[in-house]
């Protein structure tokens, strides 16, 4: 099993895995909660060291640069395919090609501006201790989200979603992943936490409806999405609370 759990914590940031295999980060998809907690103590540590002698600004634009690096942009680049794909005009093929094109098109790069801007300035109102609070909660929270997504969602096209989706259908792995994620929401965010997932849950079946009326149903790319923009979404509430 640390086998399997080590190729899930290669596929979700830049540290390989040796024979990490996609089919078995699929059949453990329901540990990426644990996944998720582990990137947050790591970049949450970092944040809140540097809050310590650093400018609030400064320490969330090197956090965010932090997350970008530790995971690869991997998923940001979903974010941008999935807009890109959402603003072609056109049948669900054309929007789906759109998805798969390699070039980045100008929806594409605007949301990910509008993104990264987004988690600068919301993380930057807060710092120290809280600033760990929010990074631990929100990468728990978006990791879910995708496990979440794969579990209600059906695959628009045969593609790197798949294995997920299928592997997701069996809901003992939701509930195990489920399990996994709220320990530390109720223990470390107690009532913000339980609101960052409240809007976690809404923000995933909203974005599950709108890629199953634009796509048909779900893509690799619509799973990136969901990690990011619920990730942005949770440090939202946050710190508004």
């Amino acid at each position: 099993m640390l086998k399997e759990i080590g190729s899930v914590f290669s596929f979700l940031t830049i540290i390989p895995s040796p024979n990490a295999t996609l089919e078995d980060t699929a059949r453990y998809m329901f540990v990426f909660p644990l996944v998720g907690i582990i990137i947050g103590l790591l970049v949450g540590s970092l944040g809140l060291g540097l809050s310590l002698f650093l400018d609030p600004i400064l320490v969330s634009l090197l956090v965010v640069a932090s997350i970008a690096i530790l995971t690869g942009i991997h998923h940001t680049d979903g974010l941008a395919d999935f807009a890109d794909g959402l603003m072609v005009k056109g049948s669900r093929d054309k929007k789906l090609l759109a998805m798969k094109d390699l070039s980045t098109g100008s929806a594409g790069i605007v949301a990910i501006v509008l993104y990264l801007v987004g988690l600068v300035v919301v993380l930057s109102l807060t710092g120290g201790f809280e600033l760990l609070r929010a990074v631990l909660l929100s990468e728990i929270l978006a990791k879910f989200s995708m496990v979440l997504m794969a579990s209600l969602g059906k695959s628009a096209s045969l593609g790197s979603n798949s294995p997920f989706v299928g592997v997701m259908k069996d809901k003992r792995k939701l509930a195990v992943a489920f399990v996994i994620m709220l320990i530390p929401i109720v223990l470390v965010g107690q009532i913000a936490g339980l609101a960052m997932l409240g809007v976690t849950v809404s923000v995933t079946i909203f974005l599950l409806a709108l890629s199953t009326r634009s796509f048909g149903g779900i893509t690799g790319d619509v799973l990136g999405a969901t990690n990011e923009l619920t990730r942005l979404a949770s440090l939202m509430v946050f710190v508004s609370i």
